[in-house]
């Protein structure tokens, strides 16, 4: 795994500048804070030039200050609490909320679009695809996309999984999964503990894994064997699902197209069922365009 900032500061601070010490000792001290500091901020706060504040990132191996400050805000995302997202978040007005947050959305999107490997996707799908059970687990903030998940993947595929949404315990729920079955383990910071575990008892017991989270440095990426990132930057103390669930849904839909045949047949006999039990208002040839408004 690639060091984090903090083992880089601790590996080269004693070849640093008493000015890169200084910037050093109040990283290690204000993470939380100098992570969403500009070059500018941080020179000012340590009282150190810009320069230094640059010349201080790619002493570190850092290209220049912004992978300073990516790298130090992916080690700290797992760390902050809901109060201090909020103080991080100050800023924010309720006139800037509505701007700030889709500005945010959309740069996650940007991210996960330049930094999804296709081929260890295509990996994913055909891992699904050839397991005999796939399980799914998702906590907290990441169950409702477990539950999109596994909504949707019922439909493609006959033996999905969803495990965490019962009485039992996430991890009585595994003790069946075997050799030829994959976990779906969904995690974002802060990374649940839960889901930790359930994704070492699948690779105990044999089974695949396909982490869906947010960088190599989550807990659950080095153990999968297939990795699956989306960003989810904050924009205060929500995290933010928006790239996560756009992931989500290309996996649902290309699972489905290469089951197309099968559930396409599946969803004649499921309409023809919908229809006799009345599931929808909107009757074929009732919308606005003359043609079917169902939704799943």
């Amino acid at each position: 795994m690639e060091k984090d900032v903090m083992q880089r500061i601790a590996s080269t601070r004693a070849s640093m500048s008493k000015g890169q010490k200084r910037i050093a000792d109040y990283i290690v001290t204000n993470y939380d804070s100098a992570a969403f500091m500009t070059a500018s901020a941080l020179g000012e706060t340590v009282q150190v030039s810009e320069s230094t504040v640059v010349r201080f990132a790619m002493a570190l191996g850092y290209d220049g200050y912004p992978g300073l400050q990516k790298s130090l805000q992916e080690i700290i995302r797992n760390r902050l609490t809901n109060v201090q997202r909020i103080n991080l978040a100050s800023n924010l007005t309720e006139e800037s909320a509505l701007v700030s947050v889709l500005k945010s959305d959309m740069a996650n999107l940007r991210s996960t679009i330049e930094n999804t490997d296709s081929k260890v996707f295509k990996n994913a799908i055909q891992c699904i695809l050839g397991s005999k059970d796939v399980y799914i687990v998702g906590l907290r903030s990441a169950q409702m996309l477990a539950q999109f998940l596994g909504y949707y993947l019922n439909f493609v595929l006959p033996n999905v999984k969803l495990v965490g949404g019962g009485v039992l315990d996430a991890i009585d729920q595994l003790m069946r999964i075997g050799e030829n079955d994959v976990l779906i383990a969904i995690t974002f910071p802060r990374y649940s503990t839960r889901t930790v575990e359930a994704v070492q008892v699948a690779k105990a017991k044999g089974a695949k894994v396909i982490a869906i989270t947010d960088s190599t440095l989550s807990p659950i990426a080095p153990p999968a064997d297939y990795a699956l990132m989306a960003r989810s930057d904050m924009a205060s103390f929500v995290d933010s699902l928006v790239a996560p669930l756009s992931l989500i849904n290309a996996i649902i839909v290309a699972c489905g197209l290469n089951r197309k045949e099968s559930v396409a047949s599946y969803f004649e006999e499921l309409e023809r069922m919908w229809e006799d039990s009345n599931v929808y208002s909107v009757k074929d040839g009732d919308g606005p365009m003359g043609g079917g408004e169902k939704k799943l």
